[in-house]
């Protein structure tokens, strides 16, 4: 009985796999875009690799790696993770640790650097004596609270 119920099943997920119904791929006619389940980034899927490689001018096999997509109501955004470039949501907190730590040991210093702050701050930063300070505002920060300029909108056309 055990055999048989075994078989039934191998059969039951081989008729399924057959009809498409295991299968998370959409069809190509299907939108990415509008749809809240991808309003958070998340990996390229496979059909939209082409275009995203293509608006930045990188490799497919770069964004397999390193690029995530979202929708922003009916348009799909893309962004491309790079030496300073974030796809995750900015940092927009005044006071960080790493800074705060910086300006410790670094009370004159007029900037404080990047892999102290991170690369997802909004602001430009200084220390004042030992504590650090906010500066003024240096991205754009989008409705959803991505860095604007991180993101470009694909055409799936």
């Amino acid at each position: 009985m055990r055999r048989s119920a075994i078989a039934t099943a191998f059969v039951l997920a081989a008729i399924i796999a057959g009809a498409g119904i295991a299968s998370p791929r959409r069809a190509a006619a299907d939108p990415y875009c509008p749809n809240p389940a991808h309003a958070t980034p998340a990996k390229v899927p496979g059909d939209l690799v082409p275009a995203v490689a293509k608006i930045f001018g990188i490799d497919s096999a770069v964004v397999g790696n390193g690029a995530f997509v979202r929708c922003v109501g009916a348009k799909l955004m893309a962004c491309a993770v790079g030496a300073n470039l974030v796809c995750d949501k900015a940092d927009q907190r005044r006071e960080l640790p790493g800074a705060t730590e910086w300006c410790r040991d670094n009370p004159r210093s007029d900037s404080i650097p990047m892999f102290a702050t991170g690369h997802a701050t909004i602001y430009e930063w200084s220390c004042k004596r030992r504590r650090a300070v906010a500066g003024k505002v240096i991205v754009t920060v989008d409705p959803q609270g991505y860095i604007a300029e991180n993101w470009k909108e694909v055409s799936t056309q």
